[in-house]
């Protein structure tokens, strides 16, 4: 096993390099619905983002809706804080994804569940795009696009979103390096982060 390894699911495969990950729509009670899908298109995992009184929480399911894994806020409804990545099958804590809230500038950090250490990056482009989608009237349907970086600061990947005014959000993930980045929490880190901006 590679260091980064302990950090992969263990029930699914996230070896590839290319994903999407889309809003697919809203349940019942109006909570967002996402889907992870590899490059052929198969669905990979499914959640709903459910945005509790107490704390924010997401279950991830695989396409049987057998829980892989669950991302929880480890305070009380943390909007620009911390939320824990869990494995559901060993209940290990793999990793925290954790957020600086800026106007200008949206940095999510990937660490170690135990000792903190960062593992990766994802932070957006742009002060403009930010902005734009703040503060334009149809500011919202322009498309996040992040970068992804390893523990050394070095650029190994990217999040492109697409223009969106009138559907749900989608985003192509392209991974140039996968050895050196946990990609699971890296797939799953997409929706969350799509998750709780948005909402």
């Amino acid at each position: 096993m590679t260091a980064l390894q302990q950090y992969e699911l263990s029930t699914i495969d996230l070896s590839g390099s290319e994903y999407t990950v889309e809003q697919t729509g809203r349940d019942k009670n109006f909570r967002p619905e996402y889907e992870a899908r590899d490059i052929t298109g198969d669905t990979i995992f499914r959640t709903t983002y459910q945005m509790y009184e107490d704390k924010d929480e997401f279950p991830f399911v695989d396409a049987d809706g057998n829980e892989i894994c669950t991302v929880k806020a480890i305070e009380t409804w943390d909007i620009a804080g911390d939320y824990l990545l869990t494995d559901s099958q060993t209940d290990e804590e793999l990793v925290i994804l954790d957020n600086d809230l800026s106007l200008l500038q949206d940095t999510w950090r990937i660490r170690d569940a135990n000792d903190e250490s960062l593992l990766a990056a994802i932070n957006s482009r742009g002060p403009l795009t930010i902005l734009g989608r703040k503060l334009l009237p149809i500011g919202e349907g322009i498309a996040h696009k992040y970068d992804i970086t390893d523990a050394n600061s070095d650029r190994v990947g990217s999040i492109e979103g697409q223009f969106a005014l009138f559907d749900f959000d989608q985003y192509e993930i392209t991974l140039t390096d996968t050895s050196s980045i946990p990609t699971g929490a890296i797939v799953v880190g997409a929706i969350v982060i799509d998750a709780i901006q948005a909402n």
